[in-house]
């Protein structure tokens, strides 16, 4: 008997992350569920996995933390064979203020978007690497094009996705690693961003703003495929093209 795959989400109690996990769960993978603080709601979403599924917390700014939660998920589950860098951290500051983006925002930023993913790949390698697993980084089209909700949040996705790609070299043939770059995607945090909703409505081809959904498929099939290997895939409703 195949033994069932494993995938950890990172930030997988809401939005993208939640719409991850239950895709991959879908697909047949045993889900690991990750959150900082939503303690209640990942045990939650756990037992309504049902299956294998568990719930790991963990600070993703605090190194320690972000070691331990690999370990958790293989003392748990044995093997891993995908992990999905969802957990971000956005703050709105406008471009043009400067000063607001202070070092203490960027550390805080680069932390948790840019060095915990490369944390966690770190000390899942070695699992991923038995498994010929994957990693998928949830990075932003502000990663590509001079946009986004703050330059520190655009400036730490830009480098996930540099990062990414070299990753993808450093790890071949063994462990292949690709990144989505969604626009706005309709999620709690961005439900308070008329301006933005207006923006996607108006002016993306598409006419709407993602749903969590649409970039859960689009990581899923990045975890079918065995051959794609450090791409960056903006989903962003073809904003990009205006």
């Amino acid at each position: 008997m195949t033994p069932e795959r494993v995938a950890l989400i990172t930030g997988s109690t809401s939005g993208i992350g939640a719409a991850t996990a239950r895709r991959l769960a879908k697909d047949g993978y045993t889900v690991a569920l990750h959150s900082s603080r939503s303690v209640d709601a990942g045990q939650q979403m756990a037992a309504e996995l049902g299956g294998s599924a568990s719930y790991h917390q963990a600070d993703l700014a605090d190194d320690e933390s972000a070691r331990t939660l690999v370990a958790s998920v293989l003392d748990r589950h044995g093997r891993l064979d995908v992990l999905v860098n969802n957990a971000g951290l956005s703050i709105r500051i406008p471009h043009a203020d400067l000063k607001a983006a202070t070092p203490a925002l960027w550390r805080q930023m680069l932390d948790v978007n840019l060095i915990s993913p490369f944390v966690l790949v770190a000390h899942a390698e070695a699992a991923l690497r038995r498994a010929g697993g994957c990693v998928v980084n949830i990075g932003t089209h502000a990663g590509a094009r001079p946009k986004g909700s703050s330059i520190p949040y655009a400036a730490s996705k830009a480098a996930l996705h540099h990062v990414t790609k070299l990753l993808a070299l450093t790890l071949a043939p063994d462990v292949r690693v690709n990144a989505v770059a969604p626009g706005l995607v309709l999620t709690p945090m961005t439900a308070g961003w008329p301006d933005m909703l207006e923006t996607w409505n108006s002016r993306a081809p598409m006419r709407r703003p993602a749903k969590p959904e649409d970039i859960a498929d689009l990581v899923a099939a990045l975890c079918a495929n065995d051959y794609v290997t450090g791409e960056i895939v903006i989903a962003d409703g073809g904003l990009n093209l205006t």
